[in-house]
C-alpha cells in the first residue's frame, strides 16, 4: 500500500532526495554501520592457514633488465622452492620480479602466484605472472588484505606506495593488531629509514614511540638474510599446523 503523502518524515520514516542534508546523514550512518560489520566479520579467521605467504612489496618502477629486479626474481624462486606461496601487488616493475621468480622455480606451478591490484588510471594491467589476481577500488581495503593473507612481509627497493604498505605494517605491529609477523627490510635505504626514526622518535625530551617499536623491523642487507628469517617462521607455522 502506498505511504500516505501527508505524512511526515519522521512518520514515515523515509527520507526526501531533496532533504540533502538528511541524505548525507543517511548515507553517512550507512558506511559506518557496513563498516562495523565488516569489522565484526574479519574476527574470523581459519584455525589453519592451508599455504604459508610471503608478502613482497617494492617499486613498480625497476626494468626488468636491472640487478635489484633480478634479485627479487630470484628471491621470489628461492621461497618457492621452499614451499612458500608469494604475494605482491599484481603490477610491474618489483612486483612482477617476484610474480616471476614462482614460474621460475617452477613453471608447471598453476597456484601460488597471488597479485592484489588496486584501480589506478596510469598503471598497467596485472602482470602476465600472476595466477591469482584480486581487485580493490581503494588501497585501504587492498592494504588489509595484504594483512589479512600474509605470514610474513618482505620489502625490497621501493617508493613512496611501498614505504605507506611498510608504515601500516609496522604500526600495526606496533599496536599489536597484527602478531607473529614479521616484517623485514632489505637494504641500506630501510635501514637509514629504522635509523632516522630511532633518531627522530627517541628523543629523551620528547619520545614519540617506545624504543622496542624500533625492534619490530628485521632490518637485512641481501636474500641470504631474508631466507634465514623466513625458513625460521615457515618452521614455527609448519609445526603448528
Amino acid at each position: 500500500m502506498a505511504s500516505d503523502p501527508s505524512s511526515s518524515p519522521e512518520e514515515t520514516g523515509l527520507v526526501s532526495l531533496a532533504d540533502e542534508q538528511a541524505v548525507v546523514d543517511l548515507v553517512g550512518s550507512s558506511i559506518f554501520k557496513l563498516w562495523e560489520a565488516v569489522n565484526s566479520l574479519n574476527r574470523l579467521r581459519p584455525t589453519k592457514r592451508k599455504r604459508f605467504r610471503v608478502t613482497i612489496f617494492g617499486s613498480a618502477r625497476v626494468p626488468h633488465h636491472h640487478w635489484v629486479y633480478q634479485a627479487v626474481r630470484d628471491l621470489a624462486a628461492e621461497l618457492t622452492h621452499m614451499d612458500c606461496d608469494i604475494v605482491t601487488g599484481g603490477g610491474p616493475g618489483l612486483m612482477q620480479a617476484a610474480n616471476e621468480g614462482v614460474h621460475l622455480a617452477n613453471p608447471a606451478k598453476a597456484t601460488g602466484s597471488v597479485g592484489i591490484r588496486v584501480e589506478l588510471p596510469f598503471e598497467q594491467d596485472v602482470n602476465a605472472f600472476v595466477n591469482e589476481a584480486f581487485e580493490h577500488g581503494t588501497f585501504f581495503t587492498r592494504l588489509h588484505h595484504f594483512v589479512l593473507v600474509s605470514d610474513v612481509f618482505v620489502v625490497v627497493p621501493g617508493g613512496i606506495g611501498t614505504v605507506l604498505e611498510t608504515m601500516m605494517v609496522w604500526q600495526l605491529l606496533q599496536v599489536r593488531k597484527l602478531h607473529n609477523t614479521p616484517l623485514i627490510l632489505a637494504g641500506k635505504m630501510y635501514a637509514e629509514l629504522v635509523a632516522w626514526c630511532r633518531k627522530h622518535m627517541l628523543q629523551a625530551d620528547c619520545p614519540l614511540a617506545s624504543p622496542k617499536d624500533m625492534d619490530i623491523p628485521h632490518c637485512v642487507e641481501d636474500g641470504p638474510g631474508i631466507i634465514q628469517i623466513v625458513r625460521e617462521q615457515y618452521s614455527a607455522w609448519k609445526a603448528e599446523q
